[in-house]
């Protein structure tokens, strides 16, 4: 019986205030800090895109080996990110993300120290393999402790960190730069990297002793407190029915697949965003570092407003199938756009393909992981969560070294940001094509 199937109106009116109150401390609990160590993960992953400026020059690479190391990272994510979920089901959330978030931030410290192209690839590989599982083990995380219809906001203010990151940390990334350029004989660029890396080495071991693997151990807990989280999570397990648990089933089923394509198709854009947006704003004429941090921000910020907005509208409607197409659809036109734009040397109007992309790319991707829950559960979720996630990265792996490629032996984007346009827009015609509407509606209790 669900909190409000109880026997008068001001019982369960008691009751539901209650049970408010436990998931409001949860969620103050947990979310500002897994929140946070996204916000430091992705500033950690894409600060090369900043670093890329001047390193490229001092260590005399080209477009190409640097969208070979770019992209490599998710060949870490691929083979890594399987495993990590399932560790954090053996030995705890706190442990698995104390591991990641420590490993990452070693790796970022050392990049600092890259010479040669062979030390960048390997560096970037193991930056992906210690970062791996993460996003899928904190949403994975997130259902030990929240039913469905208290995830969906908790889990949109986690992924929005990664635009948040970017708002924030592009200016920072330029002003890092400027201001330490020089000291103690080493090149900003350097000095990012270090910089940018010792708090997330600091926040492995916050979130050891914040995190608390399951509601049944958590000491700052009272027992009705527990009792109420295992009362809703009973509750949404009857009221989901029947859900494929075998992973194996799954991927015969073919639903998996469909998933996989669909975000892959979203990463290809997210990733030409985040590593070639600073060059493509370069591109048509900002080459101040400082003014270029603050137009990447403003750039990000969209995608941060597509977050919230996409979210709270697919909230509103309860439907997350065409908010995750039409976000989808946004996003490709925006890079179809920057194609045109950057040809034409239009510095306005890059800046705005680029708002346009971020917003639609970026609000596609909290919405999207409301998908897999409505066809998985048990050991299925927790193993599909990190195929979708793994699988799908690799197009981070493969739209990188395409634009640096041909960028390379073109000397022009418009062919590669076109390419990766149509791959993003894949992703709209997949959810059109192929996903049921009536699955895609969220169940009302």
């Amino acid at each position: 019986m669900s909190v409000t199937e109880t026997a008068s109106p001001l019982s369960a009116s008691a009751a539901l205030d209650e049970h408010n109150a436990t998931f409001r401390r949860v969620i103050w609990r947990i979310i500002p800090c897994v929140t946070l160590i996204w916000f430091l993960a992705w500033v950690d992953r894409v600060n090369v895109g900043f670093a890329k400026l001047t390193m490229m020059n001092d260590l005399h690479w080209s477009d190409a080996i640097y969208g070979a190391g770019a992209g490599i990272f998710f060949i870490g994510y691929f083979l890594f990110e399987v495993p990590s979920n399932m560790l954090l089901q053996k030995i705890g959330a706190r442990k698995t993300i104390m591991r990641i978030t420590i490993g990452w931030g070693v790796v970022c410290i050392a990049m600092a120290w890259v010479q040669t192209p062979g030390q960048f690839y390997l560096l970037r590989f193991l930056m992906g393999a210690f970062e791996a599982g993460l996003q899928p083990g904190v949403i994975l995380y997130l259902t030990y402790w929240l039913p469905a219809h208290r995830r969906g906001k908790a889990l949109g203010v986690f992924v929005s960190a990664s635009a948040v990151s970017l708002v924030v940390g592009s200016p920072l990334a330029a002003y890092i730069m400027e201001m330490s350029q020089g000291a103690a004989g080493m090149q900003g660029w350097q000095w990012l990297f270090i910089i940018e890396g010792i708090p997330s080495v600091l926040m492995g071991l916050v979130a050891f002793f914040i995190l608390t693997d399951l509601p049944s151990k958590a000491k700052w807990l009272s027992d009705s407190e527990k009792a109420h989280i295992a009362a809703e999570m009973a509750d949404e397990d009857r009221k989901l029915g029947p859900r494929e648990h075998s992973f194996a089933a799954s991927l015969k089923s073919g639903k998996i697949w469909v998933l996989i394509a669909v975000f892959f198709c979203i990463i290809a854009g997210n990733a030409t965003l985040v590593y070639y947006g600073p060059s493509l704003v370069k591109e048509v004429g900002f080459t101040d570092i400082k003014t270029l941090g603050w137009i990447m921000g403003g750039i990000y910020a969209c995608g941060w407003g597509g977050m919230v907005l996409n979210g709270w509208l697919s909230d509103r409607s309860k439907e997350t199938r065409l908010h995750t197409a039409v976000a989808a659809a946004i996003g490709a036109t925006g890079l179809l756009l920057a194609a045109y734009f950057v040809g034409e040397k239009n510095a306005a109007g890059v800046i705005f393909s680029l708002a346009l992309s971020s917003a639609g790319t970026m609000g596609a991707i909290p919405i999207f992981w409301q998908l897999p829950g409505q066809y998985l559960s048990g050991s299925a979720i927790a193993i599909g969560l990190a195929v979708i996630n793994s699988v799908a990265n690799l197009s981070g792996y493969f739209s990188p070294q395409l634009l640096g490629y041909l960028k390379s032996t073109t000397g022009r984007y418009a062919q590669g940001l076109t390419g990766i346009a149509l791959v993003e827009l894949m992703a709209t015609v997949l959810i059109v094509v192929f996903m049921s509407r009536a699955r895609m509606a969220t169940e009302k209790g």
